[in-house]
């Protein structure tokens, strides 16, 4: 069975289920204070906040520009993870200016209408949850009308579980799905490859295998679908981003990557449910600045309803793949979960 006869199958199986069941395969979770109105928050005339957990320490910042201690020469629009350090680390993991789980892009496939990077351009309000947990909320952007709040929590050994629940406001999707993109800009590492297990999508019927992926340049060969993809995007010609619609040969079969700095490795973890695509450029950030990313789609969405995911990003000394592993498979476990 090729690759588009098995993802078709599993579409139709997929649909199948969902009818059944009247609910939206990546309806919200209903976690964040977009859509919990049980969540009680408190608003802060700062532009970060602080995490630790352990031997973690993560700062959040919203989209303005600012100059602190912790993030000197932060520039405006960058959001989410702006600084991840582990206990004696000098160096924040992330291009110090820019950031990580930064939300960038909003698109319907066809055009990106007035602002590329609308995420960025319009104000994101920082909503204290706990001493563990805040959100980043964003009301309707003035284009795509897209609302949407982000929650980054620090778990117990220092795991940043993220969740993220939007509502589109308004019909504007002309290829009537929603598109939305995350980058994470890496400071420098000696290596700029991503690894994970997955399959060359011209043997599909092969064993999967660890794969080390570096695309040759900005926007070649520059995402990675699941194995088990449901939907494919249609994409105009001349679409302007061109990590989204460049799909690379290859397919991920497990829903986590990594990648190593230095004694460190960064580690995004999704649930399959999600169907994250993953995404890379070995340039996105800088000349020597990798960008470790992710895209997210969703389809048949209605104005109105709540659409989410949860996935979770793990920073920690690098030893060896199998210790890695074994940190991972747990996160993977308690994700199924949610």
């Amino acid at each position: 069975m090729n690759w588009f006869k098995h993802s078709l199958k599993i579409l139709i199986l997929m649909m199948a289920v969902t009818l059944m069941a009247g609910a939206h395969p990546y309806a919200a979770p209903g976690v964040t204070s977009l859509t919990n109105p049980k969540v009680k928050y408190r608003l802060t005339d700062q532009h970060t906040v602080v995490l630790k957990r352990r031997n973690v320490t993560a700062v959040i910042v919203d989209n303005s520009a600012i100059s602190t201690k912790e993030l000197p020469g932060h520039r405006a629009g960058y959001n989410g993870l702006a600084s991840l350090k582990y206990a004696g680390q000098k160096d924040n993991l992330f291009v110090p200016p820019i950031a990580g789980l930064n939300f960038e892009h909003i698109h319907d496939g066809v055009s990106v209408l007035k602002e590329k990077f609308e995420p960025r351009k319009f104000p994101m309000h920082i909503r204290i949850i706990s001493d563990d947990t805040v959100e980043l909320y964003q009301a309707p952007t003035p284009n795509w009308k897209l609302e949407s709040c982000g929650r980054y929590q620090i778990l117990d050994d220092g795991t940043i579980e993220y969740t993220f629940e939007c509502i589109p406001r308004a019909d504007l999707f002309k290829n009537g799905y929603i598109g939305l993109f995350w980058a994470s800009y890496m400071q420098a590492p000696e290596d700029r490859r991503i690894r994970f297990y997955g399959k060359s999508k011209t043997h599909l019927d092969q064993p999967e295998k660890l794969i080390a992926a570096r695309t040759p340049s900005h926007g070649v060969d520059s995402t990675h679908p699941p194995e088990n993809a449901v939907f494919f995007p249609k994409l105009s010609a001349g679409f302007p981003l061109t990590l989204v619609n460049h799909p690379s040969g290859y397919v991920y079969s497990q829903p986590w990557y990594y990648g190593i700095s230095g004694d460190y490795s960064y580690t995004q973890i999704f649930r399959n449910r999600d169907q994250i695509w993953f995404a890379q450029s070995p340039t996105g950030g800088g000349p020597k600045n990798p960008a470790w990313d992710f895209q997210w789609f969703i389809p048949d969405y209605k104005v109105g309803e709540a659409y989410g995911f949860i996935m979770r990003a793990h920073y920690a000394p690098w030893s060896d793949h199998k210790t890695l592993q074994n940190s991972v498979q747990k996160h993977l476990s308690a994700l199924v979960k949610k």
